[in-house]
């Protein structure tokens, strides 16, 4: 069984929006509809289970029935007081469905632009790997900096790569990787397949998709807004 998580607990406090961006609105409809309705309609996902919190749970219950047409939603979990947290927790939901060699795909809701394609990569692209992580190749140079002020050495970008979302492990070593963090490691966490690197999980690397950005800024969001003048 294939499992979307979709992580929605986010506060969005760089956007400066009144409410969390996956909830705005762009051409009528919530940012968070978007992969909801993505994620819905490939046929390789079975379930679908949102972490968000309890305040905005019924509204999203009512978006789900208009973009989630296959009924593949079955629940959701709280937010973590990280990320990384708030993707444990929703592993914890799910354990009553899933097994333990079922695959998980966490991806965010403020990503409302993920593709079929996107998404049958990465499901395909795990084969006999723990898990896999959709990138991008770095097209400027890349410097390190010791103290943020001064250059420290430059760095050999052929080697290095921008990770993006969704990615997509097998669940039950990824969740065992995730609970020997606790409780503190798990707070300096910043990207979901961290846990599976330091957990030895073997990692599979895929080209990910310049058009699948995460809306973060003001300029993010008035980008999307103008793709989605294009949507039917």
């Amino acid at each position: 069984m294939n499992v979307a998580l979709i992580l929605s607990g986010g506060t969005g406090t760089r956007l400066g929006a009144e409410v969390p961006k996956q909830y705005l609105e762009v051409e009528g409809r919530p940012i968070i509809s978007f992969a909801v309705e993505r994620l819905a309609k490939h046929k390789k996902i079975d379930v679908i289970w949102i972490v968000a919190d309890r305040e905005w749970q019924d509204r999203i219950l009512k978006w789900i029935s208009q973009y989630d047409p296959e009924r593949k939603f079955r629940g959701f979990s709280a937010p973590g007081e990280n990320r990384q947290l708030s993707i444990l927790n929703g592993l914890e939901g799910m354990r009553e469905i899933v097994d333990h060699g079922d695959l998980v795909l966490i991806h965010d809701a403020a990503r409302p632009l993920i593709s079929s394609k996107l998404i049958t990569d990465c499901l395909e692209g795990i084969q006999e790997y723990d898990g896999v992580l959709p990138v991008l190749p770095m097209k400027d140079t890349v410097y390190a900096s010791a103290d943020g002020k001064r250059i420290s050495s430059l760095l050999d970008r052929n080697c290095i790569f921008a990770g993006q979302a969704p990615e997509v492990f097998r669940f039950g070593i990824y969740y065992e990787a995730n609970k020997r963090l606790l409780p503190e490691a798990i707070l300096k966490v910043n990207g979901s397949t961290e846990p599976a690197v330091m957990a030895g999980m073997n990692i599979a690397m895929i080209r990910g998709d310049e058009n699948n950005f995460k809306i973060t800024t003001r300029g993010d969001l008035e980008r999307f807004q103008e793709i989605a003048k294009g949507f039917q």
